[in-house]
C-alpha cells in the first residue's frame, strides 16, 4: 500500500468515525474505499470492522451525558446486541465468500437507501410520537427483537447499522432521540467489538492488520469529532458523500472485473 493510499484509508476512517457517531453509516465510507483499493470484500469487511471499534468506543464515551439514567435499558439491550453481533460475524465466516461478494452490492445499496431515507424515517417517528404523546406500551419484546436483528446485520456487514437501530428504537421507545443516539452508539460498539473478537479468534488469515491500524487511527479521531464539533456539520453534505462513495463502489463491483 502506497503512502497516498494509506492516507486515504486514514481519512476514510476519520469520516467513518465521525459519521458513525452522528448518523450511523460510516462503513459506507471505509468499506467502499477499501474495495476501490483492490482489497478482497471479506478481508475488507473483517478488517474494517476491527478498525472501527475504537471509533465506536470514543463516540459512545462522547455521548455519556445522554446516557445518564439509562443503565437499566442498556442492561436489557446490550446482551441482545452481543448475541446478534456474534451470530452475524459467524454467518460472515461460514457462508460461501462468493455469496458475500454477490450480496455486497445489494447491502451497500440498502445502506445508501437507508441513509437517504433517514430524514424521512426520523420525521415519521417524530410525527408518530407527537400524535400519540408516547410510544405504546408493550413494545419491549419487539424492541429486543429489532435490536437483535440489527446486531446480526451489524456483525455480518454493518453499513447503516446505526440508522437501523435509530429507526427501531425511535419507533418502539419513548426516550428522546438524542438519548437514543447515545444508546445506539453503545449498542453499535458492542456489536462491532464482539464481531471483532470472533474474527480475531477464527479468521486471522482474513485480517489485513495494516488496514485495521489505519482505520483505527482515523476512526478514533472521528469518534471524538463526531461527539463534539461533528454534530454541527450539515447532514446533506455527509449524506451526499456516503451516497457518492457507495454508488461508485457498487459500480466497480458490478461492472468492473
Amino acid at each position: 500500500m502506497s503512502l497516498g493510499e494509506a492516507l486515504l484509508v486514514v481519512l476514510a476512517g476519520i469520516g467513518a468515525g465521525t459519521i458513525n457517531t452522528i448518523v450511523g453509516s460510516g462503513t459506507l465510507i471505509t468499506f467502499p474505499t477499501l474495495l476501490l483499493l483492490g482489497i478482497p470484500p471479506v478481508t475488507a469487511n473483517v478488517s474494517n470492522n476491527l478498525g472501527l471499534v475504537p471509533g465506536s468506543l470514543t463516540g459512545a464515551i462522547g455521548y455519556r451525558r445522554e446516557l445518564t439514567g439509562l443503565r437499566a435499558e442498556l442492561l436489557r439491550l446490550v446482551p441482545v446486541s452481543f448475541a446478534g453481533g456474534a451470530l452475524g460475524a459467524v454467518l460472515l465466516l461460514v457462508l460461501d465468500p462468493d455469496l458475500f461478494r454477490a450480496i455486497v452490492p445489494v447491502l451497500i445499496l440498502v445502506g445508501v437507501g437507508l441513509v437517504v431515507a433517514g430524514p424521512r424515517l426520523n420525521a415519521w417517528t417524530a410525527r408518530r410520537r407527537s400524535a400519540s404523546g408516547d410510544v405504546p406500551a408493550g413494545h419491549r419484546g419487539l424492541l429486543r427483537g429489532g435490536v437483535f436483528g440489527a446486531g446480526v446485520y451489524g456483525g455480518y456487514f454493518g453499513a447503516a447499522q446505526g440508522i437501523i437501530l435509530m429507526g427501531i428504537m425511535g419507533a418502539l421507545s419513548d426516550e428522546p432521540l438524542q438519548r437514543l443516539n447515545g444508546v445506539k452508539n453503545v449498542l453499535a460498539t458492542v456489536v462491532n467489538a464482539v464481531a471483532a473478537v470472533v474474527f480475531v479468534l477464527v479468521a486471522r488469515d482474513r485480517i489485513d492488520w495494516l488496514v485495521v491500524l489505519l482505520i483505527a487511527l482515523g476512526s478514533t479521531v472521528g469518534g471524538v469529532l463526531g461527539s463534539t464539533v461533528g454534530r454541527r456539520l450539515p447532514s446533506p453534505v455527509l449524506r451526499g458523500a456516503i451516497v457518492v462513495v457507495g454508488v461508485v463502489a457498487v459500480t466497480k463491483l458490478v461492472f468492473l472485473p
